[in-house]
């Protein structure tokens, strides 16, 4: 039974793309390992980008050195 964890940072991922990021995993998983669809388990965190490092950084300090 596979299961996925998928983390995004909490900055307005809508319901729609959740379910696309839920649906085209589940499609993956099925079509490349032969896994049933019934089977797989896929979860999706959202962190704060305050809680989210890149680069040394947190999120918001790197996006603005970025700019």
């Amino acid at each position: 039974m596979p299961y996925v964890n998928i983390q995004v940072t909490r900055e307005g991922v809508t319901r729609e793309q959740k379910a696309a990021l839920i649906a085209g995993v589940t499609e993956l998983l099925s079509r490349v390992l032969d896994k049933s669809p019934a089977l797989t388990h896929v979860v999706i965190d959202e962190v704060d980008p305050d809680n989210w490092g890149v680069g040394g950084l947190p999120v918001p300090e790197f996006r603005r050195r970025q700019s």
